[in-house]
């Protein structure tokens, strides 16, 4: 059954506490791992025991919203970025035996690729157009990371309109179903890039450390690395509710969202 992908056009305040949601990338062996991106299926594991101790759920974004526009306390976003193909063999069924749903940002542009964009390497590659299909199928919510992961404000208007709203179109052909979310590669963007996600039609977008943008199109996340375990993740979650819970800190690039 395809994941119920509708997100409410929240009207979350920079002042508000903003919900917390956890960024993963590739799920395979971390021992070649120079950007600090890839968890094991073991340490993803104790990650989401960790969370279900607590009374924690993971579910996707655009449930994570809809859950907190009706009161719902108790969940927690959890976005994979890149659309590696090791989601379905690796990530996949430890989420399933914890009962826990997820977001994959996908790039439509780039099948069966790789992260070519990391010149460090290592080359691992992204789901196919079957794969993608495959993690709706299984419950997913699949997002946009635009079309060939490209630093959106750095393109042309056209280029631009490219990597939103075109691969807004390439996930509904591919799924059935128009994405709610949009991912920035990187975690760069600014109000022209948000202008863009908001006019392609999407319900939120997915920042790190969004600053100023901070709102319903610029929602922060907290990176996950293979290092995390108990204390590092409560940690992580003060450090978040402190920083998001008032005015948005100022802007900043991190690496941790690729």
């Amino acid at each position: 059954m395809a994941a119920d992908t509708s997100a409410p056009r929240a009207a979350a305040s920079p002042r508000l506490s903003q919900p917390w949601i956890l960024t993963y990338h590739s799920v395979s062996d971390p021992t070649d791992d120079p950007y600090g991106i890839t968890v094991s299926a073991e340490r993803l594991d104790e990650q989401l025991t960790w969370l279900r101790r607590r009374g924690l759920t993971a579910v996707g974004v655009a449930a994570l919203l809809r859950g907190r526009a009706a009161g719902r306390r108790g969940l927690v976003g959890l976005t994979f970025d890149d659309g590696y193909a090791d989601f379905l063999d690796e990530a996949l069924p430890v989420l399933a035996r914890h009962g826990c749903t997820a977001t994959v940002f996908v790039l439509p542009g780039l099948p069966g690729g790789s992260n070519a964009w990391d010149p460090l390497g290592p080359r691992r590659p992204l789901l196919t157009e079957d794969g993608i299909r495959a993690a709706a199928g299984a419950g997913m919510e699949i997002g946009s990371h635009g079309m060939r992961h490209r630093d959106l404000t750095a393109l042309s208007d056209d280029e631009l309109r490219a990597e939103t709203h075109s691969s807004r179109e390439a996930i509904r052909r591919l799924t059935g179903t128009e994405p709610a979310g949009f991912c920035y590669p990187y975690g760069t963007a600014d109000r022209r890039v948000l202008a863009s996600v908001r006019d392609a039609g999407y319900a939120y977008g997915c920042a790190l450390a969004p600053g100023p943008l901070l709102g319903p199109l610029a929602l922060p996340r907290t990176h996950v690395s293979h290092a995390d375990r108990g204390a590092r993740l409560r940690a992580k979650e003060v450090r978040h509710r402190l920083r998001h819970r008032t005015a948005a800190a100022p802007a900043r690039r991190t690496r941790g969202e690729a």
